[in-house]
């Protein structure tokens, strides 16, 4: 393991000898894996391009974020700049683990979804320059090893290969579901997620998960939201939404910041952020007239 790491530790050396040059363009595109972009797009694609693809591959990418920070503590690898005092690292990752990288494997998921969904060559465009220029720039940017990224590759096609084997045949069974069951089943497989693994990202993965697929539930039973509408509904709504979604994102930390029990405000924080997503947001779209619903034009 140490020949690997001194050779990445050389790659990326080699990288960085192009800062500050290369700067701008790569923070740019390690922008697209951190948590706070797919905060904003995925909510994009679920409220005013496709319902349906926007629910699923924000699904996968939960359960992405989910696995990669179980994998993260199991392998507990450190990070180049902790390894190796050369290297700049752009950002302070704290405590967290390398292997293996978050970005890598949530890119390759999520634009890999999206990308074999829409079916377009500019999607697959899209999605080619990401999967190989994000996890560039966090090599670039000094915050993971070539390994990791491999690990994040590797871990991020398993779940999409798996996703779209049997992704489909999952919602078509779960559509025949009633509501008491869906519920139930949401409550089942988040839940067990956050005692299993009760540390930030598993409080953060599961209560998401939880508030998000609960939204989805009620939303698909009671709401019946579509995306259809004029472009300025759709930009008005996705304003609307966004910044309900940020203001609980940024201020419920603030206003939760040392309030203990820690663990379950966190988890309040980030199940309200899901079903607002899930189902706050479309019903009031639907009251607003900004987007069309059940028994309404």
């Amino acid at each position: 393991m140490q020949q690997f790491m001194d050779w990445g530790i050389e790659l990326i050396l080699w990288l960085q000898q192009f800062r500050p040059t290369l700067d701008l363009p790569f923070r740019a595109f390690t922008f697209t894996g951190d948590e706070l972009f797919f905060l904003l797009f995925l909510p994009l694609v679920y409220w005013c391009l496709d319902r349906r693809l926007g629910a699923w591959v924000t699904l996968l990418f939960l359960v992405s974020a989910y696995v990669n920070a179980v994998a993260k503590v199991f392998a507990a690898q450190p990070r180049p700049a902790l390894y190796d005092a050369r290297v700049w690292a752009y950002s302070d990752v704290g405590g967290s683990g390398g292997f293996p990288s978050g970005h890598t494997q949530n890119t390759l998921a999520v634009w890999g979804y999206l990308a074999a969904r829409v079916r377009r060559t500019w999607m697959w465009i899209v999605a080619g320059v990401l999967v190989v220029c994000v996890p560039l720039s966090r090599l670039y940017l000094g915050v993971h090893f070539p390994h990791d990224l491999l690990g994040g590759y590797v871990i991020g096609a398993l779940l999409l290969f798996v996703y779209l084997r049997w992704g489909e045949r999952g919602e078509q069974w779960l559509a025949r579901q009633s509501v008491g069951a869906q519920l139930a089943l949401v409550a089942a497989f988040s839940i067990p997620l956050m005692l299993v693994f009760p540390t930030e990202d598993g409080v953060t993965g599961g209560a998401t998960l939880l508030g998000m697929g609960t939204g989805f539930v009620i939303q698909a039973r009671w709401i019946g939201f579509e995306v259809d509408g004029v472009l300025w509904k759709r930009a008005l709504r996705y304003a609307l939404g966004a910044a309900v979604m940020v203001g609980l994102w940024a201020g419920l930390r603030a206003a939760f910041s040392g309030l203990e029990p820690a663990l379950l405000f966190r988890f309040i924080r980030y199940a309200l952020m899901g079903f607002w997503g899930g189902a706050g947001a479309p019903w009031v779209f639907v009251r607003l007239g900004l987007a069309p619903g059940r028994g309404q034009p």
